[in-house]
């Protein structure tokens, strides 16, 4: 696949169409910030951040894939879990605490999806502490929502342009098939887990970093998407040093791939070899993909060639770049 052929199929993917749904969500509601006792805080990231005492609370909520939990249900439960952590930790928190809502067409064919959310809040040691169940659907469906806390906050609103894009991806899993989720949480030790996650607070604390994101459906280069047109900026990425397990084809793993733990993070230049070694002594494979500009246009590069892939100045993706702009 040539540059300009995956520039292409970033554009025509099926997880950046999500996120270009996004927009106008934000456009029926109007809100365009929290604005709490000490400052405004942008809506549009992993989390609502509400500041609260010295620090903020954090508050993100995940809809499963109707498809998935009808296939995967113990794994979709797991799932619904797990990738609300990554929401809280990608902004520079911890969790405190999850809710569900299920339906079911009974209650045996919503077991397994109780069981998958059980083994998830073990493993990652987040209570489930309520929610909603319907046994009398007429399909499986399953949303999670989470709580947690920040004392510093990673957002995606403060790359700045010459900062370095990062990416921490953990590379000791599988594919889910014949799902594009990347599996490198499930049987492996809660301890691990989340002393992995708990990489991300600490570069908050330390101050190494202010802007972050995690890997979601729309992979990597979505991802930096997202991130960057928060942040008001462009960049290049080097498609060819992003992370990438041994046989993992370098289309299916940029395109598309969901990784457990994946996450995107500005970093200014000085603390790039810090944020690497921090990431390196958990086991999780971290390079320097690329880096922001003030161009406002995303570039892909072998290289050698670059190839664009959004202009935000011809083109919004989410709008959040745009909500910025005109925020109080």
């Amino acid at each position: 696949m040539t540059l300009a052929e995956l520039a292409t199929a970033v554009r025509d993917s099926r997880g950046l169409a999500h996120k270009r749904d996004i927009e106008a969500v934000m456009q029926a509601l109007g809100q365009s910030a929290f604005v709490g006792e000490r400052e405004a805080v942008m809506n549009g990231d992993d989390c609502a951040a509400i500041p609260d005492g010295d620090g903020y609370l954090l508050f993100a909520i995940e809809g499963l894939l109707n498809d998935f939990v009808a296939a995967e249900p113990w794994f979709a439960g797991y799932c619904g879990i797990m990738v609300n952590v990554s929401d809280v930790y990608a902004m520079g928190g911890r969790p405190i605490a999850v809710v569900d809502a299920i339906w079911s067409r009974g209650r045996e064919r919503g077991r397994a999806i109780l069981e998958g959310m059980a083994a998830a809040s073990t493993a990652y040691g987040v209570p489930i502490v309520g929610g909603h169940s319907n046994a009398r659907s007429e399909r499986e469906q399953l949303s999670v929502a989470v709580l947690g806390r920040a004392a510093r906050l990673l957002t995606s609103f403060d790359a700045d342009p010459g900062d370095a894009l990062v990416a921490a991806i953990d590379l000791r899993g599988r594919y889910h098939e014949p799902f594009p989720f990347w599996d490198a949480s499930t049987g492996v030790e809660g301890a691990r887990l989340r002393g992995d996650l708990d990489v991300l607070p600490a570069l908050a604390a330390a101050g190494l970093c202010a802007a972050a994101k995690d890997i979601s459906n729309a992979s990597v280069i979505g991802t930096a998407l997202m991130l960057l047109e928060c942040s008001r900026l462009g960049g290049v990425i080097e498609v060819g040093r992003v992370p990438r397990p041994a046989g993992a084809p370098l289309a299916r793993w940029l395109l598309s791939t969901f990784p457990s733990y994946g996450f995107l993070l500005a970093v200014p230049e000085p603390a790039v070899a810090a944020v690497l070694e921090r990431f390196g002594a958990r086991g999780i494979a971290a390079a320097s993909v690329g880096r922001c500009d003030d161009s406002g246009v995303v570039r892909l590069s072998d290289g050698n060639a670059e190839e664009p892939v959004w202009d935000f100045g011809r083109e919004r993706l989410t709008g959040w770049g745009l909500q910025m702009e005109t925020s109080p």
